[in-house]
């Protein structure tokens, strides 16, 4: 039998009348606006060279005091509202996040404890800015089973506490968030029609925070370093980016039986423009399919897709029936991409 290598891409197409419907959708911004301009007497840099090669104006900071659980439990609070669902009726919270509160017990527990959601079983994802549809496939999986009912999924991160402030290439695209879904079984949705994810651990070293963990925890010999904060190879990170997302997106669709023109919206990851230009590009799409908020919020990791999904579907009004198409990318490497029939 042929083993699968490490970076093969895992697709998943569910024969199973029990599909996962997204109920509803929440988001959560902090207050605090960094402008570019703000950057500017941080770092060595200008709004311009901001501009022209991220399409980032600005981004939120969350306060001192928030956590990353404290963001998600906004976000949740929202989307149970939006959904007309009661904290106790959630059976399951998975948290997407490379920010947690602490490394135990899990983000999903602290939420759990935050929103009510007593009979809830809890755990978190990390897939960087992939982890969200991660959670969303696990979430689908559970449902069609029958093992679970309504699973809040979540995606939140708190990027300012692991960025280094000093760096230039990496400060500027980054920001604060959490976006929430809400999934169950819906009489008359397809749901989530199908997902394709991919990971290559090989390429690790293109985009990942070092230190802090048990490979080298912060001591008082390396602080100094700034182990434990984001490190990025910018043009790596464009190059396997833009291929993967296309990749992963052409895989879904004829996965599902569809095209690019049955697709009403792309919701991409939102971190820097010319990447979602040349993935553009090379669907053969308009941008304006897109939607697309990293003008206002940067990079917000695990957040970005959820947030932009909540975002799209209270302003473009999605119908039922209108297919919507999520991509997704981020350190690992990883990435993913799945169509939601609304």
């Amino acid at each position: 039998m042929q083993q699968r290598t490490n970076h093969q891409l895992s697709e998943y197409s569910l024969k199973t009348d029990r599909c996962a419907s997204i109920l509803g959708t929440g988001s959560y911004l902090p207050e605090y606006i960094m402008t570019n301009a703000k950057l500017e007497s941080m770092v060595d840099t200008t709004d311009e060279w901001i501009r022209t090669r991220t399409g980032i104006r600005e981004r939120r900071i969350a306060a001192a005091h928030e956590t990353t659980s404290d963001m998600a439990a906004a976000a949740a609070a929202a989307a149970l509202k939006n959904a007309s669902i009661s904290a106790e009726e959630v059976s399951m919270i998975i948290c997407a996040t490379v920010t947690p509160d602490m490394f135990f017990p899990s983000t999903a527990c602290f939420v759990q404890s935050k929103i009510g959601a007593l009979h809830a079983v809890c755990f978190d994802v990390s897939a960087a800015c992939s982890g969200f549809l991660y959670a969303m496939e696990i979430a689908r999986q559970f449902i069609a089973s029958g093992q679970q009912k309504i699973i809040l999924v979540l995606g939140a991160d708190k990027l300012s506490t692991i960025v280094n402030w000093k760096d230039r290439n990496t400060c500027v695209l980054f920001g604060d968030g959490a976006g929430a879904a809400l999934l169950g079984h819906r009489e008359g949705s397809g749901g989530i029609l199908a997902t394709s994810m991919g990971s290559n651990g090989s390429l690790a070293n293109i985009l990942y925070t070092p230190g802090g963990g048990s490979a080298a925890p912060t001591t008082s010999e390396n602080v100094d370093q700034k182990l434990a904060t984001i490190h990025m190879n910018g043009r790596e990170t464009y190059k396997h980016a833009v291929k993967a997302m296309v990749d992963s997106s052409e895989k879904v669709l004829a996965q599902a039986g569809l095209t690019i023109n049955d697709i009403t919206c792309i919701i991409p990851h939102q971190a820097n423009l010319r990447i979602i230009e040349a993935i553009a590009d090379r669907l053969h799409v308009p941008l304006n399919l897109f939607h697309l908020n990293l003008d206002r919020y940067g990079n917000t990791s695990a957040a970005a897709v959820a947030i932009a999904l909540h975002e799209a579907a209270q302003t473009k009004n999605f119908r039922p029936g209108d297919l919507i198409l999520l991509v997704v990318f981020g350190g690992g490497l990883t990435w993913a991409a799945s169509i939601v029939q609304w």
